[in-house]
């Protein structure tokens, strides 16, 4: 018997479905798309954005030339990034005074199992936007604070977390889960990191 299911809806794939199927139909695989691609507004609304290619390079939305993280001149606006048509994918700049920070935890997927610690961090997290990075191991928590200075946070078992504010562009992956699309203070947690 098929025990595989749709991955928007939840439904049983019939027989008729190839062994590769992953949604019971177009309007499941549209929607399942439209819901990993999403953003936050308060990040949709800033001129932050590039393009990147497909090792991770930032480019710039208008010629494909490579962008900076500390150059406004090279970052474009959420829709002329969308429409370029350079690189493999977006990307977002992070920068002073924004109050946007990203705590970007590496190696702590394993297809949809999360590593105790990393299950740790998000819990304590208020409800913000996540992202799985392009790994598809690592995650992105996207947030609002402030550091001084990027932080590189190795843990007593090996693990690797970096928090970074500014002077950093983050390749977008895809919502993780169901993650909400609005960005909570993570100021405490970042304090409790450090």
């Amino acid at each position: 018997m098929n025990t595989r299911t749709c991955e928007q809806c939840g439904e049983h794939l019939r027989a008729r479905h190839s062994h590769r199927a992953r949604f019971c139909s177009t309007r499941c695989r549209v929607a399942a798309h439209r819901t990993r691609t999403a953003v936050p507004v308060e990040l949709r609304g800033r001129e932050r954005w590039v393009r990147r290619s497909a090792d991770k390079v930032p480019l710039t939305a208008g010629t494909g030339r490579p962008a900076s993280s500390t150059d406004p001149a090279t970052w474009a606006s959420h829709t002329d990034a969308v429409r370029s048509p350079h690189g493999a994918g977006l990307g977002y700049v992070l920068a002073d005074g924004d109050d946007v920070v990203v705590l970007d935890l590496d190696h702590c997927l394993d297809g949809e199992q999360l590593a105790p610690w990393a299950a740790e961090i998000l819990a304590a997290c208020p409800p913000t936007y996540t992202e799985v990075s392009l790994s598809g191991t690592g995650l992105h928590i996207w947030g609002r604070g402030r550091l001084a200075r990027g932080r590189r946070i190795r843990r007593p078992d090996g693990a690797a977390i970096e928090a970074y504010s500014s002077g950093r562009y983050i390749a977008l992956g895809h919502r993780y889960h169901q993650a909400p699309l609005q960005l909570a203070d993570l100021t405490e947690v970042l304090d409790s990191l450090t």
